[in-house]
């Protein structure tokens, strides 16, 4: 081939790349959920969120119901994986709003240490408690984890979790648990036409909601 045709075939193709990238739409961030069951008709769900919206989420048959309990402060050990939503003071200090303990089959569940809503400015450390100490009030938990980045590189935390904290792990709950004015957290992901899908829903059961 003439040198010329090869490098305008080769310009034509990079450029042709370049364009389809341009053109590809990035993934839409997945959606977080926070209110009370408003109706289930079918597999739709309606919830008036926090924000006072009411908003319809499309659940994927089978979808997965699971609700919270309470766990106690000291069964929160070294090696026991966490997801934690703080909020960091003037200080510097990492102060816990919620503690969700993970069970053993779903360690490394988003871990990292990334933006989270659920106040202002919170933060989610998900990781591996390396120490947990008893402060002057409540208790320190150092929290380790993996990041994204390839190779992964490994962070820590410190987390302090006042008295009153709301500390829960999963318990079984099932569709039959989606009543109008359970409180439900769950994470909805927009299909193409637009409208909202989830595949998990955890719903308040027995006076606890999902603080998450």
């Amino acid at each position: 081939m003439d040198r010329r045709l090869f490098l305008a075939a080769v310009l034509l193709a990079g450029t042709t790349a370049v364009t389809a990238i341009a053109q590809t739409p990035p993934a839409a961030p997945p959606t977080r959920v926070r209110g009370t069951i408003a109706a289930l008709d079918g597999n739709t769900l309606s919830v008036k969120s926090r924000d006072g919206q009411t908003m319809e989420i499309m659940l994927k048959d089978p979808v997965a119901v699971a609700s919270v309990k309470k766990v106690e402060l000291s069964e929160i050990g070294p090696n026991t994986f966490i997801g934690t939503a703080t909020k960091t003071g003037a200080d510097g200090k990492m102060t816990a709003l919620e503690v969700l303990v993970f069970p053993e089959a779903m360690r490394g569940t988003g871990e990292g240490f990334y933006p989270w809503d659920l106040e202002p400015g919170s933060m989610m450390t998900n990781g591996t408690v390396k120490g947990a100490v008893t402060a002057s009030s409540g208790r320190e938990l150092t929290v380790t984890f993996k990041d994204k980045s390839d190779p992964p590189k490994e962070g820590s935390n410190t987390v302090y979790v006042p008295p009153g904290t709301p500390i829960v792990t999963f318990a079984p709950a099932s569709r039959d648990d989606l009543k109008p004015g359970a409180p439900v957290f769950l994470i909805a992901m927009k299909t193409p036409e637009g409208k909202l899908m989830a595949a998990r829903v955890t719903v308040g059961k027995d006076g606890v909601a999902p603080p998450m």
